[in-house]
């Protein structure tokens, strides 16, 4: 009986294991019906895209046409060489092998990956931007040897720049930072932006929208067949209002001449920018391909400061080209007439001070329309004392002085025309009535920027409208170039017509009569213009540091104009920085201007000059890094002002403030200190 039972139960148990069993076959029967059937393509993807690479299609950026169609800024083919981390097994071996292979620093390249180590796996990380035939060939062998297999050689669109001709004015472009990312969101990591210029600007536009290539690789990585590709697309074209041949005529002939310095050459009419640089410049080549820490580190060294757009950052005295604002005021006020005059015995004594004109035996009796022409500085100091600070600081500020001139180039500088307000807010000071008379010549706490001098001669030629300069003249978004209307004007400055001719008469003896422009003379197309010589140290600091600075201590050269005079077609200034006399910047104007009619009536353009009838005393020297700056365009009003007064001191041994920025400090012209205009020669 118990055998029987014990029989049964073992059965029961066999069954029960048989039905399980059964039932676990059933399971993995069914399973794998479900697997490789009704998720068959699902497994059958994943298995091909353990074989695939998504590789992406960088888009070249929109090509820069100047105001005729003339191609100044496109893309031309490069190679990069990256590595595809999802690819790696093994980073540290990758980065030898390719350090060794491309003849790099194995620290540079391992500094590129931890850069970049947080961003998705699948997103390959470049080592080199542009690299040379040779290292393409030498990667591309090892590729094939499968030794590195993790490598890609892409070919990628690169920009390409006219080498330094308008470097400010296009600016370059570059990998972009965390920063630029987090302030903008379409961008990612690995993307090419403008850094600077014209291509930080309108980067939005000019960035085109990557594309993509799916291939098949084996298992070393190579690549078999391509799958899918995307073809990117291009960005927008964009067509400034420069004129290639104005721009080249301008940079012709500052690198004859040797000045360093800026020029902003514009229509008056609509504020369109035809020619513009800033010299020294660099070569935006070199950021488009990466640049290397040894370039970058010489031109953020270089005493010249290469990479300033001087034209919009610079901040200089204007020197005589500033009477016209005092002219205008004095007439606009109700203080004189044209006709007003003042005899000039060659100096003039305000507040006990004696100020000297530049001409030492003096211009005798001289009236408004000759005051512009010669360049009278008694003139001008007696009008100024005349009118004051307060309306000479009112009617430059309606010209468009001391303001932006919102120019759609990145990191403009306001410049300076001082005021009681302003003196007071940052001194903590009075101002005194003596500070007015070096300000009445364009010295003293006046400080502007090139751009604000062009937008002042513009609307001196217009009648009154500050005109916004601009540089973007259409768009082609592929469908057809799109014209972009012009900024509206700043202001519209309501003067009188005929005291406004007045100043413009003058204008017009200074460089067709007797007056210091005479240089820039073209028969028949009347130009205008105003000299300015701007000192960046007084004659008795100058005297003093002689032998003792290698410091370039000349003064700075002006030429605000425009032409024709009576029916103004282009405007602007040019600036020569340490070029002696503003007569000298009349000289580079001239072939600008002769460029500009000669194309305007179809004439052959006049050939780039070999020598130029400059004025010049001595060639500039190579200052030493250990002393003080002068008259650095990078510095603020008060800091220049400390430069000036650090460096006489230095060079004299003396307390006496007579720089160009001494009537902004404290006591200016109280009888406790020299007058800043005292025993000064300049204002031609």
């Amino acid at each position: 009986m118990a055998f029987h039972e014990e029989r049964r139960r073992v059965g029961l148990r066999l069954s029960v294991l048989q039905y399980l069993v059964i039932a676990a076959f059933s399971l993995l029967a069914v399973s794998f019906w479900f697997l490789q059937v009704v998720q068959n393509q699902k497994f059958e993807e994943m298995a091909e895209n353990n074989h695939q690479r998504t590789l992406p299609l960088r888009a070249p950026r929109g090509v820069l046409f100047d105001r005729d169609g003339r191609v100044m800024v496109e893309n031309r083919h490069s190679y990069s060489i990256s590595i595809v981390r999802e690819q790696t097994k093994d980073m540290n071996r990758t980065i030898r092998m390719l350090a060794s292979v491309l003849k790099m620093d194995e620290a540079a390249v391992r500094d590129i990956v931890d850069r970049h180590r947080r961003e998705p796996s699948y997103r390959p990380i470049t080592i080199v931007q542009d690299a040379s035939l040779a290292q393409v060939a030498a990667v591309t062998a090892r590729r094939l040897d499968s030794e590195l297999p993790d490598v890609v050689v892409e070919q990628v669109p690169t920009r390409q720049y006219p080498a330094t001709m308008a470097a400010h004015l296009f600016g370059y472009v570059g990998e972009v930072s965390d920063t630029q990312m987090g302030e903008e969101s379409d961008l990612k990591s690995g993307d090419i932006v403008g850094q600077s210029g014209v291509e930080k600007v309108y980067n939005t536009l000019l960035m085109g929208e990557d594309g993509a290539r799916r291939v098949v690789v084996n298992s070393t990585g190579r690549e078999v067949r391509t799958l899918e590709e995307l073809e990117p697309t291009e960005g927008k074209r964009l067509q400034l209002t420069i004129d290639y041949d104005l721009q080249k005529a301008l940079e012709d002939v500052f690198r004859v001449s040797g000045f360093s310095g800026a020029s902003v050459i514009l229509d008056p009419r609509d504020g369109g920018v035809l020619a513009y640089t800033s010299l020294p410049a660099f070569d935006p080549n070199a950021f488009a391909s990466g640049i290397d820490r040894a370039t970058w580190a010489s031109l953020n060294t270089d005493d010249l400061k290469p990479l300033q757009n001087r034209a919009i950052q610079g901040l200089y005295s204007p020197g005589s080209t500033f009477k016209m604002a005092v002219a205008l005021a004095a007439l606009e006020e109700g203080v004189i007439t044209p006709d007003f005059k003042v005899y000039c015995p060659g100096h003039a004594t305000f507040y006990g001070h004696t100020f000297a004109c530049w001409k030492p035996g003096g211009h005798g009796a001289i009236d408004l329309r000759h005051a512009i022409e010669q360049s009278c500085n008694v003139y001008f100091y007696t009008v100024g004392n005349m009118v004051g600070i307060e309306k000479i600081h009112k009617w430059a500020t309606l010209l468009g002085l001391g303001e932006k001139s919102m120019i759609d180039l990145p990191n403009e500088r306001q410049g300076l025309v001082p005021s009681p307000e302003w003196k007071q807010k940052r001194f903590k000071e009075k101002w005194y009535a003596g500070e007015t008379i070096s300000v009445s010549i364009g010295q003293g706490g006046v400080s502007l920027t090139p751009v604000s001098m062009a937008v002042y001669a513009a609307t001196l030629a217009n009648g009154g409208t500050r005109v916004t300069p601009h540089l973007l003249k259409a768009v082609d978004d592929g469908t057809g170039w799109k014209p972009v209307p012009a900024p509206p004007p700043q202001s519209k400055v309501d003067v009188d017509p005929e005291k406004l001719q007045a100043i413009r008469d003058g204008l017009w003896m200074v460089v067709n009569a007797g007056g210091t422009g005479g240089k820039a003379r073209i028969e028949g197309y009347d130009v205008s213009g105003k000299t300015g010589t701007a000192q960046i140290i007084s004659n008795r600091g100058k005297a003093a540091a002689a032998g003792k600075t290698t410091r370039d201590l000349r003064d700075h050269g002006w030429f605000v104009f425009f032409a024709p005079r009576d029916n103004p077609r282009i405007a602007g200034v040019v600036f020569a920085e340490h070029g002696e006399h503003g007569a000298n910047a009349a000289v580079l104007a001239r072939h600008v201007l002769d460029t500009f009619f000669a194309k305007e009536a179809g004439r052959p353009l006049p050939p780039v000059p070999t020598s130029l009838p400059l004025t010049l005393t001595r060639p500039p020297e190579v200052p030493k890094p250990d002393e003080p700056v002068i008259d650095d365009p990078s510095q603020t009003v008060a800091e220049r002002a400390q430069s000036v007064a650090r460096a006489e001191d230095a060079a004299s041994g003396s307390n006496v403030a007579s720089g160009p920025n001494a009537a902004s400090g404290p006591n200016a012209a109280s009888g406790s200190r020299t007058s800043p205009a005292a025993g000064r020669r300049i204002g031609n």
